[in-house]
């Protein structure tokens, strides 16, 4: 009996035919932006992010931090992407601000990674505890840190994690989670703890007052400021098509929504729509420190 090798010395082949009008040329930005926003699937799913920072033009030194973390795991089941997402700012003319976002930031991207790795490695097992329990037990830590290693100051803290196409957000401050859709609209997710804030929702200023108001920048809520501390947690399905933009306030308090939108759309890429947001907020004069970190997710 003829082998499968000794088969195969017998039989005539042909060169493959050369195909025509085939093009290698590695796929421009543009071509990779619009592939983003309009392809329908892709495998896995993934978290893609871009972030930036700037000192702004009127501040000596930064007080803000900023965190962007990733993970995509391809397979039959379980191959949803996790993404870990803050921003913190810390409270300007309180002493050791810079130290307070730093350390809030480190603790709760700290207390969330651990508390994720097992089920990173085995994904079916799923969590034991609900991710909303979980995150709110992350900001208490954050919040006995802040305490700790800097009494007396203070820091903003807006957190996304992002698992599938759910997204859990924490929030602290008046730093902002927004909602960027591709067709222009855009949603403000978290609610300012700010007093101009407040007494805007109590009708007593208008929302044309609230830029120029004295006290715009008074907090009455903030991590290590006070013994109790109530973040704002829920549970939202990811902007689809479209982008999560987490960002301090030296971004939207110069730079209005529908610029936020235009800015991020009609960028090449995250990266550069990040710089494009941290420019015009230098260009409206960067009374304050800027960070962004701008999420898509694709898939």
């Amino acid at each position: 009996m003829k082998s499968f090798f000794d088969r195969l010395r017998g039989k005539k082949t042909k060169p493959f035919t050369a195909q025509v009008n085939v093009s290698t040329t590695p796929l421009s930005a543009e071509q990779i932006r619009i592939d983003s926003v309009h392809s329908s699937r892709f495998e896995p799913q993934q978290l893609i992010s871009g972030c930036a920072q700037s000192i702004g033009k009127q501040r000596e030194h930064n007080e803000d931090c900023l965190f962007a973390f990733s993970v995509t795991t391809g397979g039959e089941t379980n191959s949803a992407p996790l993404g870990l997402f803050i921003v913190a700012d810390g409270m300007g003319g309180h002493q050791y601000g810079e130290v307070a976002s730093s350390v809030a930031v480190r603790t709760m991207a700290s207390y969330l990674l651990k508390r994720f790795h097992a089920y990173l490695m085995n994904p079916s097992e799923g969590m034991e505890e609900p991710l909303q329990e979980i995150i709110r037990s992350a900001i208490t830590e954050a919040q006995r840190s802040v305490t700790q290693a800097a009494p007396g100051s203070g820091t903003t803290l807006t957190a996304a994690l992002v698992l599938g196409q759910q997204m859990t957000i924490a929030h602290v401050g008046d730093s902002r989670a927004y909602a960027l859709r591709t067709d222009g609209r855009v949603e403000v997710l978290t609610r300012d703890h700010s007093l101009v804030k407040r007494l805007e929702e109590l009708g007593q200023i208008s929302p044309e007052e609230v830029a120029a108001h004295p006290s715009r920048n008074v907090l009455y809520r903030a991590l290590g400021q006070g013994e109790v501390l109530e973040p704002d947690i829920f549970t939202t399905p990811f902007p689809q098509p479209g982008y999560l933009l987490l960002c301090s306030d030296g971004l939207w308090s110069v730079v209005s929504d529908d610029s936020l939108c235009a800015l991020v759309t009609s960028a090449p890429n995250l990266h550069g729509a990040c710089q494009n947001l941290i420019t015009a907020a230098n260009d409206a004069g960067g009374p304050d420190n800027i960070s962004v970190v701008l999420v898509q997710l694709l898939g």
